[in-house]
Parts: C-alpha cells; sequence; structure tokens
C-alpha cells in the first residue's frame, strides 16, 4: 500500500524499549536499523513520484526492506527472550 508506514516504532511497538536499548548497545542492531530506515524512505520517495526508477529496482528495494525488517524482528525477539 501506498504510503503506508513502516518504520519499525510503528510496526513493533511492543519493541519499544528494545529498539532503544539494541540501537545503542549493538553495532550490528544499529546498522541494520539505520538502513532499513533509509530504504524506508527510499521506497516511500519512489512510492510518492519524488523519484523515478523501474518497477524492478522498486520491488528490489521492498524486498531487501522485509529483509532487513524479519533480522531486525529476530535481533528484537531474541533480545526480549
Amino acid at each position: 500500500m501506498l504510503n503506508e508506514k513502516h518504520d519499525l516504532h510503528h510496526e513493533f511497538p511492543e519493541f519499544k524499549d528494545a529498539i532503544r536499548e539494541l540501537k545503542m548497545t549493538d553495532a550490528h542492531f544499529a546498522r541494520l536499523f539505520k538502513e532499513y530506515h533509509e530504504l524506508d524512505h527510499e521506497v516511500i520517495r519512489i512510492e510518492t513520484g519524488v523519484e523515478n526508477t523501474s518497477d524492478e529496482y522498486l520491488e528490489q528495494r521492498k524486498k531487501l526492506r522485509l529483509q532487513h525488517k524479519d533480522a531486525l524482528f529476530g535481533m528484537l525477539k531474541k533480545h526480549q527472550a
């Protein structure tokens, strides 16, 4: 869906404290978090027409964003355990 919020705080509100803690204590999490948000902003710019690319490029970026989200979610679940 266009313009849908995909930031991690919106996607995983139950992990708000864990996100904040891991961003400060885990360099790998912090790097993936930053990359995820950069991808999310890029996808939003493409979907809203601010940037023009091929459909294939957009789909690749969405898939990469999903891979980052899955990795971050796994790290959040492991941290909560």
